[in-house]
Order: C-alpha cells, then structure tokens, then sequence
C-alpha cells in the first residue's frame, strides 16, 4: 500500500505559483459585500434554528435578505457596466 506522501506530487504539484493573482484577488474584493451578506442571512437562520420565530426574527430576516439582494444587484450593476460591449 503506498502512502499517501507518494502520491503528494501527483495529487497537488508544488509550486510557487499557488498565490491567487491579482485577477482572482480583484473578483474575491467584488463580491466581499454579496459574501458578507450571505454570511449574514446565514448567521440569522442558524440562530432561529432552535426557537420559534418572533416578528423581530422576522425583521431581521427579511432585513438580512433585503441586504443581500442590494449587494447582488450592486455587484451586477459594476460587473454590467465593466464589461466592454459586444461589436464595440
């Protein structure tokens, strides 16, 4: 049987190039807020997990959802406007 430090090479090659580039650092900064909200819709549903719902849990969850679809249309309103136009 062969370990699995055999296989390391084949499995992950090391390289120096495993950094994220300035592209992929640039799109992960673009979608922070859309993340952040998602985080934060997600923090609210794990804390009603385990109780009944009160109409302030409403709130926070409707309030929650409203900011994750701001962030959403926020980012495709900068990506739809960064992106260069077909046949221009």
């Amino acid at each position: 049987m062969e370990s699995i430090v055999a296989l390391q090479n084949r499995v992950t090659p090391w390289s120096d190039g495993l950094e994220p580039s300035d592209a992929e650092l640039n799109a992960i900064e673009v979608e922070m807020p859309v993340i952040s909200a998602e985080v934060e819709l997600l923090d609210v549903r794990i804390a009603l997990l385990d109780r009944p719902v009160s109409e302030l849990d409403e709130r926070r969850i409707r309030r929650a959802r409203r900011r994750l679809l701001a962030a959403r249309r926020d980012m495709a309103a900068k990506t739809a406007t960064s992106r260069p136009e077909v046949g221009a």
